[in-house]
């Protein structure tokens, strides 16, 4: 601070991040983790819990997540509550968007400061800027395609910015599961975690369950190998015969990132074929909507997304309603589907679909995340529905 007289001037901090939306808005910030800049989808997210899970969540590639909770950072990070299968990859959010600056962690679990993290993982960020201002022009004009910067010295290529992020085609049409499917085919057993014991492991299968990864997250296997699954995860364009090959109890439709309808191109013809096997099948997000596409129904894009750990949703089919947490940009249009084809779940923030099941067939899905991590454990019942329906099905 300087002082002329009586009269005192704070320093004029430059800004070292910006977020530059594809109609020339322009958000400055101060910038953290990585340098560089990435194009992406903006959306928020209003979980309280969880950075680092849904930062890490492979359904989140091609996005800029924009946190409506301001204290992000506060527990650290650590290496268990990875959601990327692959440890050592880097598949998630392009970006994240903060309120205020990281504080130091606090929390017996942190072993890493969130700002060393996001350098590591190679993920830029941006706090300091009104992230409500943010979230209300989302609710409004929908979720806008940007371009997060970050440059130590505050030196920008403001023009370049802007065309980047104008020029940006969004995720219609984008086929983004390439960038997260794992390349090769291998086995899980490891079990949920439990308080003072860590994870555990699956010694005694009483299923064989194929999940199909197109951008699978570690607690969804986790889930599968908790109700008696020995898993093994297969590339997203593994096809029916390799998958039927291996004589599956069930096979498992994953979460994932992009447009539906362009990754149901080579995924809807493989799905078509394990329903018509009559083999067991449970979808997830990515998985509930390609699902809905095998059986005749059409996929849209959402305004402003569902993305947060705090969405109530009805089972019609028990009248239950369970908090949920939710990531998805698209949706199941509910007025296409099918005879045969049930909504068995709806949001209750807007109606739209987030669950269908087949009639007289063990064939089911969901839109939103029963696995949480982050979120409630209201709808971990799911898995255990599946497993029921596998074990029907080996008892028939």
């Amino acid at each position: 601070m300087t002082t002329s007289g009586n009269t005192a001037a704070w320093p004029d901090h430059k800004p070292t991040a910006l977020l530059v939306l594809a109609d020339g808005t322009v958000l400055e910030g101060f910038g953290l983790g990585a340098e560089g800049h990435a194009v992406g989808e903006v959306c928020f997210n209003t979980a309280m819990t969880g950075y680092e899970e849904i930062l890490t969540d492979p359904s989140y590639a091609g996005q800029l997540i924009t946190f409506t909770f301001p204290h992000i950072g506060n527990v650290g990070t650590n290496d268990e509550d990875i959601e990327t299968v692959n440890m050592a990859a880097t598949p998630g959010a392009r970006g994240v968007i903060l309120r205020t600056a990281i504080s130091d962690p606090s929390n017996y679990r942190a072993t890493r400061h969130l700002d060393q993290w996001l350098k590591a993982r190679g993920i830029i960020g941006l706090s300091g800027i009104d992230t409500r201002a943010l979230t209300a022009l989302i609710r409004s004009k929908g979720m806008p395609n940007g371009v997060i910067a970050h440059a130590k010295n505050g030196e920008f290529d403001l023009h370049g910015l802007k065309e980047e992020a104008r020029e940006w085609p969004g995720l219609e049409g984008m086929d983004l599961v390439p960038m997260v499917t794992s390349a090769q085919r291998f086995t899980w057993d490891e079990t949920p975690w439990s308080w003072d014991k860590g994870f555990g492991h699956q010694t005694d299968p009483e299923f064989n369950v194929v999940a199909v990864d197109y951008g699978i997250k570690r607690n969804i296997l986790r889930l599968l190998a908790g109700v008696g699954a020995k898993v093994t995860v297969v590339p997203a364009t593994t096809s029916a015969e390799d998958i039927l090959a291996m004589k599956p109890d069930g096979v498992f439709l994953s979460n994932g990132p992009g447009d539906p309808a362009e990754t149901g191109k080579y995924a809807v013809p493989v799905i078509k074929k394990v329903i018509d096997s009559g083999t067991p099948t449970f979808g997830i997000c990515l998985g509930h909507q390609m699902l809905g596409l095998a059986v005749g129904a059409k996929t849209k894009k959402m305004h402003q997304g569902h993305h947060g750990a705090n969405h109530p949703v009805r089972d019609e089919t028990t009248g239950k309603v369970e908090i949920t947490s939710m990531n998805h940009g698209f949706a199941v249009d509910q007025a296409t589907l099918p005879k045969g084809a049930t909504q068995t779940h709806v949001s209750l923030f807007d109606g739209s679909n987030c669950g269908i099941a087949l009639d007289g067939k063990p064939v089911f899905s969901v839109q939103y995340h029963p696995e949480a991590s982050p979120g409630p454990r209201d709808s971990h019942y799911l898995f255990q529905r599946f497993a029921d329906l596998m074990r029907a099905k080996k008892r028939a």
